[in-house]
């Protein structure tokens, strides 16, 4: 045989493409949509059922009309909670009061979410101040490069002193803010970052 067939065998085995991962067997994150303001109950419920979920939440002042001020802990992403499941599992999440449906990509199956930025979520929030954001599809995109949120990608707004960035779920359409130096981050194209 000759050499070139030799290497247009060898070529042509990394062609192939890898098997997909069979997601009934792994366990991976998967964003839950719940009824309205039932996001606290439904992590209750799924701590009582022994599944592993994940509900971030921020802290927020609120004046009560008698004028006094109270902290409260309310969801980053209002009617949605993450659980880390094998696909078959689903009818276990689906059996909780309060959920509504498993969010699903094409052809309506649940569709999983990136590990890294659930991870990220987890272990990097408690750092920053992060607050619910409107959803945005304008505006500059940044990497953020340093600290605990590394790696995640964004819009870039500004907001007095500092940089906020606007973290997407894509995958249920919700949006956070949080705040970053702007050393800390890097643009994901060749225009610079926005001046103040």
């Amino acid at each position: 045989m000759s050499e070139t067939a030799e290497l247009d065998i060898s070529q042509a085995s990394r062609l192939v493409p890898e098997p997909p991962v069979d997601l009934q067997f792994a366990p991976h994150w998967f964003a839950v949509y719940t009824t309205s303001r039932h996001e606290k109950r439904v992590d209750q419920h799924l701590s009582v059922r022994e599944i592993e979920h994940y509900l971030p939440l921020y802290q927020t002042q609120r004046k009560w009309s008698d004028g006094s001020r109270v902290t409260l802990n309310l969801p980053l992403f209002p009617g949605y909670i993450f659980v880390r499941i094998k696909r078959a599992q689903r009818v276990r999440v689906l059996e909780v009061p309060g959920v509504l449906a498993i969010v699903g990509g094409t052809g309506r199956a649940p569709a999983p979410l990136p590990e890294a930025d659930i991870e990220a979520l987890r272990f990097g929030l408690h750092l920053r101040r992060a607050v619910p954001h409107p959803l945005l599809k304008v505006g500059q995109r940044a990497r953020i490069r340093s600290g605990a949120l590394a790696g995640m990608e964004g819009i870039v707004v500004r907001k007095k002193n500092r940089f906020r960035v606007v973290l997407t779920m894509d995958a249920i359409m919700q949006s956070i803010a949080v705040e970053v130096d702007e050393n800390e981050l890097e643009p994901m194209n060749s225009d610079c970052l926005p001046c103040a």
